[in-house]
């Protein structure tokens, strides 16, 4: 018998999808992690995906930084 009290649950998901991974990273990038997401994070996600998506959105950040810097200095003659 099911006690009437308990409302039936959601399974959740066994991991954290590619958005939510990339999701999570870019706010830790500025530091506006909610607490739901990150115990979420720690609880279903795997520390090599962070990793990967964290040192990947580094490259890119950098390269842009890069980019923009040329661009700044060529309009300037320089």
């Amino acid at each position: 018998m099911s006690d009437p009290d308990q409302a039936p649950r959601k399974p959740e998901p066994k991991g954290v999808g590619l958005w939510q991974t990339i999701s999570s990273v870019a706010a830790s990038f500025f530091g506006v992690q909610s607490r739901r997401n990150r115990e979420r994070d720690f609880a279903r996600g795997k520390a090599t995906h962070f990793i990967a998506v964290g040192l990947l959105m580094t490259v890119v950040f950098v390269l842009l930084v890069v980019l923009a810097v040329r661009l700044a200095l060529r309009s300037q003659g320089l």
